[in-house]
């Protein structure tokens, strides 16, 4: 199955990649990738290793800046903004390492990017319904270093969320997590979805791609190679072929 063109309202696309190159050394990491993300959506990004899904997120938070091509977010032209500029104007990333502080309280990971939207009384009140929606409940007080590795995961996704984004990119969020934390994590991106947030993952776990069950691009040498539902996906022996069946 080719990618196809799509023809999208502007009002429903919150975030487009548009002829993305990216070569390091003479090789392209990204070679004239299109891709489109609608609005208040879970979006999928598979591929195989090397095909070019954490350079596409650099781009799309300007952690580094495409050799040619275009990122648009809510139809503005952001590939020259730094990534606090983007971050301004509501796009967030979880990366793929946990940029937590061991040493600090859950609370007081979670206080640093909430001082930014709310005055310190309204705080406390603010971090209790993030931590309700990450399954962390009760946690405030504890380290994060005493925090198992799921926990830590989810309150980095939390540190993301504090922000207040419109959109959330995350970079393999359920990696080394159990099949338990693994379901709980489905679970609290699928909240997001109903509060506004658009959301893009990265993920090698088809088993929580499969169960997101949302639009799937896969990228292949840099490249748009496919892009469909999940179901769709699974399903096309091309992807299957360059996936050696790990479907």
């Amino acid at each position: 199955m080719n990618a196809p063109a799509h023809q999208n309202d502007a009002s429903d696309v919150i975030l487009e990649a548009r002829g993305l190159v990216q070569v390091y050394g003479g090789i392209r990491a990204l070679d004239g990738l299109d891709l489109t993300i609608k609005r208040d959506a879970i979006h999928c990004i598979i591929g195989p290793n090397g095909a070019g899904k954490s350079t596409l997120f650099k781009m799309l938070m300007g952690v580094e800046r495409p050799t040619s091509g275009r990122v648009l977010f809510n139809g503005q032209d952001v590939t020259r903004l730094r990534t606090f500029a983007r971050a301004r104007l509501g796009m967030a990333i979880k990366f793929q390492a946990m940029q937590v502080f061991q040493e600090l309280t859950v609370y007081q990971n979670l206080f640093i990017p909430l001082r930014r939207n709310y005055r310190p009384r309204a705080i406390p009140d603010q971090a209790a319904q993030v931590l309700a929606q990450l399954h962390l409940e009760g946690t405030e007080s504890q380290l994060v270093g005493d925090l198992s590795h799921g926990q830590q995961q989810w309150l980095a996704i939390g540190m993301s969320l504090a922000a207040e984004p419109t959109l959330l990119l995350l970079d393999e969020p359920t990696a080394g997590m159990s099949p338990d934390e693994t379901d709980l994590t489905s679970e609290i991106v699928k909240s997001l979805q109903h509060k506004g947030v658009t959301v893009v993952v990265i993920e090698h776990d088809m088993a929580f791609i499969r169960g997101l069950n949302s639009p799937t691009s896969v990228l292949h040498y840099g490249r748009l190679f496919a892009h469909g539902s999940f179901a769709e996906i699974e399903q096309n022996e091309e992807v299957r072929r360059i996936y050696m069946g790990t479907l």
